[in-house]
């Protein structure tokens, strides 16, 4: 029998782990899919900004507002005044996906997932913009808790007022 007829031991181990692998990833995809389900045929609205940019990217929000806090504490130095206090509205939700929230780094399906937030979980919001369209919601919560992450709005609801715009 030549070497080519029967799999070696090699061959045979690699198959093992491929397959397991495929079994891996195919038992956890409903898992990742439940928070953050991705519909088919959904668009975003015509004028939405482009949410690929950077200028949405929640480090670089992250950045602006320290820059404006920074600014603001050098100017009220100068003048001689108090330390300015922090934003004067705190708005707040409560994540409402079952059994977690993705969150990412720009407001789309697509970006990079930096973290999760658990379901019921009180979460702080900055801002509110448009992005990629979630079960017929467009709107995305820019998360201040903690880390800066975006946040589907269709999976937070609102306690108290809605958000100010980005």
């Amino acid at each position: 029998m030549s070497p080519l007829s029967r799999p070696s031991r090699l061959r045979r181990l690699g198959l093992c782990v491929a397959t397991g692998t495929l079994a891996a990833l195919t038992a956890a995809a409903p898992v990742a899919m439940a928070a953050d389900p991705r519909p088919g045929g959904q668009r975003t609205e015509a004028s939405a900004p482009d949410p690929a940019s950077d200028e949405l990217s929640a480090s670089a929000m992250q950045r602006e507002h320290e820059a404006q806090q920074k600014e603001a504490r050098k100017e009220a130095r100068e003048q001689g005044k108090a330390q300015p206090e922090a934003s004067a509205q705190a708005y707040k939700g409560r994540v409402i996906a079952k059994p977690y929230l993705l969150l990412r780094d720009k407001p789309t399906r697509s970006s990079r997932i930096v973290g999760s937030v658990d379901y019921g979980t009180v979460v702080s919001i900055f801002c509110k913009t448009k992005g990629d369209n979630v079960d017929g919601n467009n709107r995305w919560y820019l998360l201040s808790d903690g880390t800066w992450a975006w946040g589907s709005a269709r999976y937070i609801e609102n306690i108290g007022a809605a958000p100010q715009w980005c």
